[in-house]
């Protein structure tokens, strides 16, 4: 392919996109299904076939359209195992263009039905993301203008809502720029790289802070507008994710806005930094490349309007907190459980403490062992380990166990799990105390953890240091086995 046929088209930046967006699915579905049977499975700790028989229980088949999932048809773990394989095997066959289009819409059904099957684990703004930007590029084939638009309009979105909703909250720690004092510390799964920033001077973290507002409130604005300006808001927008990979894990999330600020460019300025042989790859075919006809035109204008108008209300609703009128707010809840479109708000509020749970089992009430998770702080002499792009779902939910009551029911399924020493549970741990048996007795304990300085590892190898704070007692019974 010659340099001087590359216009200023996005042919090449959608079949790079696309390529992209067939990683971090693959990396999704990786992820999820290592760990979907111990999250959702017939003996996992929120099983998908229970909350699908109240749903038909109450509703029938209709309850599908408020939990749309395949997992209807059947729930067993061989089925959730069969659904992240296939979701495996549709992502490479995107990677290798072959039949694109059929391939994304079989990733939208697929990973949505794994997302509903999750519940809690799975609802996370990446999730959203990753089926909203996996909608669109159904369309998106050929570089066509209007999903181009809708893209630039989705991470315009993920950043400015991000950045708001960090006012809207009013705290504190935004307010007065320390809120990186507190982050790398507290941050759900933190990384060695993360540990390494804590402990930059303060008024370094403190501009820090101050530049992750303006990237998040007034740089989105920079993508709307003419192309030199728009590459400026790209580069800034790209070089804060890079620094949020290097100091923290947030699975594919970051990899995602990345992809998204492609569309920031057009072809020439990805044809300057890619080899020729793999422009004329990328552009020789493209998903969904035909021509397009009057009839997809106009289904094309027609659902992004549908999106664009549905994302202003849902962001007038957030920004305002005020629910939209009566009818549109019934069409919105239609829609929400598709995940089409959604609102984002990353951290609005900054824990200043870490608090995390230790669980311990017991034969004899004397001798207790300790339950270590793979990822999440534990072991105080554990180097925090860098995991991107998989997201440990289990280790990330009990982050927010200790503070919000709402996630006390699966932390209470979760123990009963423990409890019945359900071996797809185990697996999702680092350790298992008592291979082959069930404990006769459980407890958690609560532990405030702080990283440690340099002086302090440089002496004892230790990465956290971690003050008791006494037992966890909102799960009554839960001293024993159940």
């Amino acid at each position: 392919m010659e340099k001087s046929t590359i216009d200023n088209g996005y042919v090449l930046v959608s079949g790079l996109f696309l390529r992209l967006l067939a990683l971090i699915y693959f990396a999704a579905f990786v992820s999820t299904g290592w760990q979907i049977i111990g999250l959702a499975g017939e003996q996992g700790i929120l099983p998908v076939a229970e909350k699908i028989e109240q749903l038909r229980s109450l509703h029938g088949w209709a309850g599908f359209w408020s939990f749309p999932t395949l997992f209807w048809l059947d729930a067993s773990n061989d089925a959730l195992f069969a659904v992240s394989l296939a979701g495996c095997v549709f992502a490479l066959l995107l990677f290798l263009d072959v039949a694109p289009r059929f391939s994304l819409v079989m990733l939208f059904i697929l990973y949505l039905s794994l997302f509903h099957a999750g519940q809690l684990f799975m609802n996370f703004q990446w999730d959203y993301m990753l089926l909203e930007s996996g909608f669109i590029a159904i369309f998106l084939g050929g570089g066509r203008r209007p999903a181009v638009w809708l893209m630039r309009w989705l991470l315009f979105r993920v950043r400015f809502l991000s950045g708001v909703s960090k006012l809207l909250s009013q705290d504190p720690t935004w307010a007065n720029l320390t809120a990186l004092n507190y982050f790398f510390e507290v941050q759900p799964l933190p990384h060695w790289g993360g540990w390494y920033a804590h402990q930059l001077p303060d008024w370094l973290l403190r501009f820090g802070t101050g530049s992750a507002l303006f990237i998040e409130i007034v740089v989105p604005f920079m993508i709307l507008m003419p192309r030199r300006i728009r590459l400026v808001g790209a580069w800034l927008t790209i070089l804060m994710q890079v620094l949020i990979l290097l100091t923290s894990n947030h699975n594919y999330a970051n990899f995602l806005v990345l992809a998204l600020c492609l569309f920031l460019f057009d072809d020439r300025d990805v044809a300057r930094v890619i080899p020729k042989s793999l422009a004329g790859r990328l552009s020789s075919r493209t998903a969904g490349g035909h021509s397009a006809t009057g009839f997809s035109r106009a289904s094309m204008a027609a659902i992004a309007s549908a999106i664009v108008i549905a994302s202003l209300l849902q962001a007038w609703s957030m920004v305002s907190g005020r629910r939209a009128p009566d009818p549109v707010a019934a069409a919105l809840d239609h829609l929400r459980p598709f995940r089409i479109v959604n609102n984002y708000h990353v951290f609005p509020t900054m824990k200043t403490e870490r608090i995390e749970l230790v669980i311990e089992g017991s034969m004899d009430g004397l001798d207790w062992r300790v339950y270590e998770f793979k990822y999440k702080p534990g072991d105080v002499r554990r180097r925090p380990e860098v995991v991107v792009p998989h997201h440990p779902r289990l280790d990330w939910l009990m982050w927010f166990v200790p503070m919000h009551p709402a996630f006390l029911p699966f932390f209470d399924n979760f123990m009963q799990r423990l409890a019945e020493a359900s071996p797809s549970v185990l697996d999702l741990l680092q350790t298992d105390p008592f291979p082959g048996q069930a404990p006769r007795y459980l407890r958690v304990s609560v532990y405030r953890y702080r990283f440690t300085s340099p002086d302090t590892r440089a002496v004892t190898g230790e990465w956290w240091q971690r003050e008791y704070l006494g037992p966890f007692f909102p799960l009554p019974g839960m001293e024993g086995k159940k």
